[in-house]
């Protein structure tokens, strides 16, 4: 367990690394482009199916103890170690980005996007899995931001190199607001490891704050949860991700979405709620307002987007839907109890699972139509995808309205629990104001269920017009959406198996460190 945790996080490095290495004659297959894109599916598979060994492995009976653990000195001047681990909060993120990595490879090989060298495509996307999986399983406060940081170039250049209009501006607002956030971030941290001398972030969860003054936490409260809110992306500092998901390629929105989101909430998670209880505790009524206004604001942008006449950009549209979503995993970290943290990290992964189906939908409509924009695809009537596609057109309203939160798909629980976490938030905040954010974010569901049976409507429906018959769901495409929609139903009937891991890991951490 401890050697499968250790070469999930490092095999995609090496992967990246031989995949800019000439290809050996005998697997060259077509040609070199051919053979680096099977080294991307093969590496990433490889990885999938050892997560799959690791999360079986998994001593389901404990999941509040830390498994698979290593702890090497590194620098130990400043005792900073080189110290891996999972518990029933991160093994279920650490699965699901070796899942989308995989499926993004294999549509890749597919439905390559248009852009320089497919060995430098490979690389970045190998690259961006190593520092994902590194942020979830790492136990020591810098590593952690050096892997936090460590997907920042992979995803610029993917932007830029293979997205679409505007690419450039895009991937460089993208990475300007991560920076400009993370060097705030890193003082905090800094500050945190300095003051209580470790940078341990085991124990100092089990000390849970106790090591370090009120005015010390909510400092460290404040910058680190700049940087995390960037990341996450709470309003107002979203303005890069709309822009991002548009010129983004496919399996670049995909990754976006999927994985590159949760790192931030899993930062409120791990670092900040266990470390600096007294700080969350200050700053928890500010950040569940900001959740709820995120909420309102990313489904009025939605709504504006979908409105006909409007020349909304279907990716833009469910770009602004993740702004809204990611509100209800911050409104229920903020409540700080067991039941608001479990819906905000059952949310993570019902957001990751079914927003990652929507860019995959999303991207094969626009290569179909040759546009994304809803006024053209939608024409008087409507793009009438039932007609002609009705596979598509069916995947498309189903992960509508898993998005919506539907009872009985994967978006209902964490949403529902988030707000169960407001009705009752954890003692000391103000139980009158998160009655007031749980009514908001309550009304922001129905906002969901607005633009997203408007956007079925305009793309799903509508009068079959004399034009060719589009090319329904291809075998590939089968294949790399079909685990999504699965898992996205499982989840829904079965929430029990995700919280099982969850609750306790989260009860303990609440706990500061007491099972």
């Amino acid at each position: 367990m401890q050697f499968l945790l250790a070469f999930i996080v490092v095999i995609p490095l090496i992967g990246a690394v031989a995949a800019l290495l000439p290809a050996p004659p005998g697997l060259k297959g077509t040609g070199p482009d051919q053979a680096v894109l099977r080294h991307g599916v093969t590496v990433t598979g490889a990885v999938l199916l050892a997560a799959i060994v690791l999360a079986a492995g998994f001593d389901h009976d404990h999941p509040s103890t830390m498994q698979a653990t290593t702890d090497i000195s590194w620098i130990p001047a400043l005792d900073v170690r080189i110290h891996l681990g999972i518990d029933g909060i991160s093994l279920p993120l650490l699965v699901l980005t070796a899942l989308l990595t995989f499926l993004c490879a294999l549509y890749s090989y597919f439905k390559l996007p248009a852009g320089p060298s497919p060995k430098v495509f490979v690389a970045l996307l190998l690259v961006l899995e190593s520092g994902t999986l590194a942020t979830f399983a790492v136990l020591d406060l810098l590593l952690f931001f050096l892997a936090f940081e460590m997907v920042l170039i992979p995803m610029y250049f993917l932007i830029a190199r293979w997205g679409g209009a505007q690419r450039q501006a895009a991937a460089w607002k993208f990475i300007l607001y991560t920076l400009l956030g993370s060097v705030v971030m890193l003082l905090g941290l800094l500050l945190i490891g300095l003051k209580s001398g470790t940078f341990d972030m085991v124990a100092l969860a089990t000390d849970n704050g106790r090591g370090l003054t009120s005015s010390v936490q909510v400092i460290a409260v404040l910058a680190i949860g700049i940087g995390l809110a960037v990341k996450t992306p709470m309003w107002p500092l979203h303005s890069w991700l709309p822009d991002a998901h548009t010129a983004a390629p496919t399996v670049g929105s995909v990754l976006l979405a999927g994985v590159l989101l949760k790192m931030g909430t899993y930062g409120f998670v791990r670092i900040l709620l266990p470390i600096t209880p007294d700080g969350m505790h200050t700053f928890a009524p500010y950040l569940a307002a900001f959740a709820v206004v995120g909420i309102i604001y990313g489904s009025l942008a939605c709504l504006a987007l979908v409105r006909p006449g409007s020349k909304g950009d279907l990716k833009r549209l469910i770009a602004y839907s993740s702004v809204g979503h990611m509100g209800f995993v911050l409104l229920g970290i903020a409540s700080m109890t067991p039941t608001g943290v479990n819906g905000a990290l059952f949310a993570n992964i019902a957001h990751g699972l079914i927003t990652g189906l929507l860019f995959f939908l999303v991207g094969a409509v626009k290569d179909r139509y040759g546009t994304a924009d809803l006024d053209t695809l939608s024409g008087a009537t409507g793009a009438a995808l039932y007609g002609r596609a009705p596979r598509l057109g069916g995947l498309l309203a189903f992960a509508a309205v898993a998005s919506l939160g539907l009872p009985g798909l994967a978006g209902f629980w964490g949403e529902m629990l988030a707000l169960f976490g407001s009705f009752d938030p954890a003692d000391g905040l103000s139980r009158p104001a998160f009655l007031t954010f749980m009514s908001i974010a309550a009304f922001g569901t129905l906002l969901t269920a607005a633009y997203m049976l408007m956007l079925v409507r305009r793309v799903c429906m509508g009068e079959k017009r004399e034009e060719p018959q589009l090319a329904d769901v291809q075998t590939y495409e089968f294949a790399a959406w079909t685990p999504l929609v699965g898992l996205t139903v499982l989840a829904g009937l079965w929430p029990a198996a995700l919280l099982g891991l969850t609750d306790p890991a989260v009860q303990k951490l609440l706990a500061g460190g007491k099972s």
